[in-house]
């Protein structure tokens, strides 16, 4: 069995299972069904929904982790599940062939808002074993090993948005930020969501409604990182499950109507020997050496990554629209919330906050760049440039981000950047990926074209 966790404590592990357990809930009963799911290339769970004592048998006769097959065009598609051509990893070429799904017992949990089910996380790997590289749960794994090299623990927690709809029209009309008096339609959504959450395995520390009509802010606890990216793939299962069951639909785009945006934020510490080393006395002092590298990796590296935190058009949308808390430039600040990346908390809660994703995004590749950039300031020992201290829209000495997918997907697959710190195997793949959605984007007409030329 797999192991991707590191020490945890009882509350951590509310609603997760181990296997014996799960095979007495099925003897029993208790559990008929086991969803089996790979994350696919946008982060979403994809899978099988395996009769519990079929999976049993199966795994009576092998060694206990594999736990079937599927057609490895789960990681080389589009948004609509189409099997584009001009991936190496399947084609038509090939078939489009199985790949096997191992599966990562630790990530084990109960659905209470889906009775008599469970879920497991699987990892994707060849025939013979190997891990497939692209695999975005893979691509994490490597880059935490690569930290563990340089003698770091990593530790993170996501903040993330979603807006909710009733029909074509958000479930609140007007901005509701911090407010505590909602509509009883959306507080018997948030009351069922809370309640199933920790249930399955998925701790809340907070919701607050945002500034958007029928915007809702999450924010998660840290834990170790594969397992904070397990539990936001279940989080948005959960909330798109449940907000169908109240009539409504939720959506996570990164900007879902024009001038609407929302984020996926990753607060992210380093620890060293059970010991947060980015502890600061207040955000606003100067980063610790450590901490200083990070920076100076990320600022360095992630202009040529960000495919990998923004890999449709649309997600580029968030970065047009000034002052809107979403960045605009490659910058850092202490507790600004214009800057690409913020240095927020003190003490023991010290973090870099990286801004750059939207609540669409794959978490694991967003996380598995983010960790490359800070492995390659670590081992350069690279030096942050002056912080953004004022206004983080007006800070042009950074790095603007880039205007479009393709102006990102350039410097992703033309430059050694990524080459470098992913892989080549990677950047062809997720090269690819984004070659796709732009040829998508250029054919497809828009409602908005349609409502403004028509007539022309």
């Amino acid at each position: 069995m797999t192991t991707t966790t590191t020490s945890t404590t009882p509350d951590e592990l509310l609603g997760y299972i181990s296997p014996d357990q799960l095979r007495t809930a099925v003897k029993h009963g208790d559990i008929r069904t086991v969803l089996l799911v790979v994350p696919d290339m946008l982060g979403r769970l994809k899978g099988k929904r395996a009769a519990g004592l079929a999976l049993f048998e199966r795994l009576d006769e092998g060694n206990g982790i594999r736990v079937g097959e599927a057609c490895s065009y789960i990681l080389a598609t589009n948004a609509d599940m189409e099997p584009p051509d001009g991936f190496g990893l399947t084609s038509w070429d090939d078939g489009f062939r199985d790949m096997v799904i191992n599966a990562d017992w630790d990530s084990l949990r109960v659905l209470p808002y889906m009775p008599g089910t469970a879920l497991i996380h699987c990892d994707a790997v060849d025939y013979d074993g190997a891990p497939i590289e692209v695999a975005s749960r893979q691509m994490l794994r490597r880059q935490l090993e690569r930290l563990d090299a340089l003698g770091f623990e990593a530790r993170v927690g996501w903040e993330s948005e979603f807006v909710l709809y009733s029909g074509d029209r958000p479930v609140v009309d007007r901005n509701i930020d911090y407010d505590l008096d909602h509509p009883p339609r959306l507080t018997d959504f948030l009351s069922h969501l809370e309640d199933a959450l920790p249930e399955a395995g998925v701790p809340v520390e907070a919701f607050k409604t945002e500034g958007a009509p029928g915007q809702v802010e999450a924010t998660f606890p840290k834990c170790d990182v594969i397992r904070a990216c397990d539990r936001y793939t279940v989080f948005k299962h959960i909330v798109k499950h449940l907000s169908r069951r109240h009539g409504l639909s939720a959506t996570f785009m990164a900007a879902p109507a024009t001038g609407l945006t929302s984020g996926l934020h990753l607060n992210l510490s380093l620890w060293q020997e059970g010991r947060p080393i980015f502890a600061l006395s207040s955000p606003r002092s100067l980063p610790t050496e450590i901490m200083g590298h990070s920076i100076a990796g990320l600022v360095a590296a992630v202009p040529h990554l960000m495919p990998l935190f923004a890999g449709n058009a649309n997600a580029y949308k968030r970065y047009a629209i000034p002052r809107n808390f979403t960045p605009r430039f490659m910058d850092w600040g202490p507790d600004n919330r214009g800057c690409a990346i913020r240095v927020a908390g003190h003490g023991p809660s010290s973090r870099l906050e990286i801004r750059l994703a939207g609540a669409d995004a794959n978490p694991y590749l967003v996380a598995a760049a983010s960790l490359a950039a800070i492995a390659q300031g670590l081992t350069e020992k690279l030096t942050p440039p002056p912080p953004c201290l004022g206004d983080a829209y007006a800070a042009d000495s950074f790095e603007p981000l880039p205007g479009d997918l393709s102006e990102a997907l350039k410097a992703f697959r033309f430059g050694n950047v990524a080459r470098d710190l992913l892989s080549t195997p990677v950047v062809t793949h997720y090269g690819r990926a984004a070659q796709v959605e732009i040829d998508e984007q250029r054919r497809e007409v828009t409602d908005v074209e349609r409502r403004r030329f028509h007539l022309a």
